[in-house]
């Protein structure tokens, strides 16, 4: 494969990305990348958690699996995906400045299965912005409103979900070496990601775009 864009983002920041169909992007690191992405010949089609889980019957999807958009088209498939530890989200949407200011005054929970609490809770702990702010910050330059960035697809991001109640737990599960997920673009796509903060524990990560 001839690679043709290579970035580093660093850690609680986002970018964003233009792919050709048959391109293959590689999203590789050891923490939680929040990823987005819309129709680059019409922005208001966008990446949907619901149809990508509902289509195949799933709530993890890894290798073969697509990213379906709200009109139920095949954006993107997963061709290689070497996180062995644990399994990608499509549960939760993604943190913000707001969100983490709601657990650190209970009034919205997040509740570790290991029973750890990092949640940051005095006000100079939070930080200023989140993912959901990087990927807005992201996808500004095609004038898309941080209203209309979908629920992402969380990769490496590993959920404990209760079969009886449906209670979803984060976990510290992470990659322990550097891991990669590689994705076919099924139309032309603009894809955005964000190298979430994990409450201080979040690392840069790195894109990479090929000729497959």
């Amino acid at each position: 494969m001839a690679s043709l864009q290579s970035e580093v983002v660093p850690k609680n920041s986002g970018a964003a990305f233009e792919m050709r169909r048959g391109q293959r992007l590689r999203v590789a690191g050891k923490s939680i990348v929040d990823f987005v992405a819309f129709n680059l010949r019409d922005l208001n089609e966008r990446f949907d958690q619901a149809r990508t889980k509902t289509n195949q019957v799933k709530i993890f999807i890894s290798t073969g699996d697509a990213l379906f958009s709200k009109r139920n088209n095949p954006m993107l498939t997963i061709v290689e995906d070497t996180f062995t530890e644990g399994r990608h989200d499509l549960q939760k949407g993604m943190c913000s400045r707001k969100r983490f200011e709601m657990v650190a005054q209970g009034t919205a929970k997040r509740v570790f299965a290991e029973g750890v609490d990092i949640n940051p809770k005095k006000p100079e702990e939070i930080p200023d912005h989140g993912c959901w702010e990087n990927l807005s910050e992201a996808v500004k330059p095609w004038n898309i409103s941080p209203d209309d960035v979908p629920s992402p697809f969380n990769i490496f991001q590993c959920m404990r979900i209760d079969p009886e109640t449906g209670m979803m737990y984060d976990t510290m599960i992470r990659p322990k070496d550097e891991a990669h997920v590689d994705f076919r673009a099924e139309m032309d796509c603009l894809v955005a990601v964000s190298a979430c903060p994990e409450s201080g524990r979040g690392q840069a990560i790195r894109v990479e775009i090929f000729d497959d």
